[in-house]
C-alpha cells in the first residue's frame, strides 16, 4: 500500500511539474477590448474580402485573389477563440484550417505555408483587437447532433 502511495504521489507531482508554465507560456497575455464598428473599418480598410468572404459582406470593386474565397465566421462545432483569431491574423500559417483539398492548393504555398499576407508590418496593434473584435461574434458554434441508433444485433 504505501508502493502504491508512493507511487501514485511521484505521478502527481511528475504531471504537476508538466503543467508549469515556462517562459513560453501566454500566461498573463491579454489584450484590451476591441471595437466593433471600429473592427469593420479595419476589415474594409485592409480589403480582407478579396481573400475571405463573411456572410453580409461583397465589394465587388476587389480584385479576387482566388475563385473560392476563405470563408469567415459561419457555423462551426468548434469554437473559434479570440487567441486562434489574433494568431489567424498575426501568424497565419501557424496552424491552417482544415480545407477542402481544392481550396488547400489555393490557399497554400509548396511548403504548406500560408499565401495569406502578414499585416504585421502595417497593421497596428489597435487594429488587430478592433479586427478580432469585430469577426469573433461572426462565428456561431452548433453542437454536433448525434445519431442514437439502436443497439446492434450479432447473429
Amino acid at each position: 500500500m504505501k508502493a502504491f502511495i508512493f507511487i501514485f504521489s511521484v505521478s502527481v507531482l511528475v504531471t504537476l511539474a508538466a503543467c508549469s508554465y515556462g517562459p513560453e507560456s501566454p500566461k498573463g497575455f491579454s489584450l484590451p477590448e476591441g471595437d466593433l464598428v471600429k473592427g469593420e473599418k479595419v476589415f474594409i480598410k485592409y480589403q480582407c474580402l478579396a481573400c475571405h468572404a463573411l456572410k453580409g459582406y461583397d465589394d465587388a470593386s476587389l480584385i479576387k485573389e482566388f475563385d473560392t474565397p476563405v470563408p469567415l465566421g459561419g457555423t462551426s462545432a468548434v469554437v473559434t477563440t479570440y487567441a486562434q483569431l489574433v494568431t489567424s491574423v498575426i501568424n497565419p500559417s501557424h496552424k491552417l484550417a482544415p480545407r477542402s483539398h481544392a481550396i488547400e492548393e489555393k490557399v497554400s504555398k509548396q511548403d504548406g505555408s500560408s499565401k495569406m499576407r502578414v499585416f504585421n508590418d502595417v497593421m497596428t496593434v489597435q487594429e488587430l483587437i478592433d479586427l478580432v473584435a469585430f469577426l469573433q461574434p461572426k462565428y456561431d458554434v452548433k453542437p454536433i447532433t448525434y445519431t442514437h441508433y439502436g443497439q446492434y444485433r450479432v447473429m
